[in-house]
């Protein structure tokens, strides 16, 4: 089965992705995955402490894919996949990639103004390496527009 994959996060460009993403889905008699990342944490508090702000940053991290995957089963009745992973974005999305050939399409999302964020900055000069066509959607984009696209 095709799947597109979907980067999660708290912004209003991951949301757009994920209806763009599912709206294909449901034509396309497709699946979604939703990928959360949890970024390593760049400092060394004592064990304990390093332990509970890691294992917090998981936690919200999966609630928020939890929350968009409950958000999309309620509008289409297919539950997508959810994996939270840690480490640097685009490694994992990389490793997430060759581990699943599946995924027939990245599917990031554009802030609606200022510069483009890391990933899509990233994944767009790199597109001709990928295993998979890079959709990038306008953070611009109504939920009609998006609707009437996909």
């Amino acid at each position: 089965m095709r799947v597109y994959l979907v980067i999660m996060d708290e912004t209003d460009e991951a949301r757009v992705a994920l209806r763009f993403a599912s709206r294909r889905a449901a034509a396309s008699g497709a699946a979604v995955h939703i990928l959360s990342l949890v970024a390593k944490q760049n400092f060394n508090a004592f064990g304990g402490v390093q332990a509970t702000i890691e294992k917090e940053a998981y936690d919200r991290a999966e609630v928020m894919a939890s929350s968009a995957a409950g958000s999309l089963f309620s509008e289409s009745g297919k539950m997508p996949s959810i994996a939270v992973k840690t480490g640097k974005g685009q490694a994992v999305i990389k490793e997430y990639l060759a581990e699943h050939p599946e995924v027939a399409a990245l599917v990031l999302g554009a802030a609606r103004e200022g510069g483009a964020n890391p990933l899509v900055s990233h994944f767009s000069s790199h597109a001709g390496t990928l295993p998979c066509p890079l959709y990038i959607v306008p953070g611009s984009f109504s939920a009609e527009d998006i609707d009437r696209l996909a």
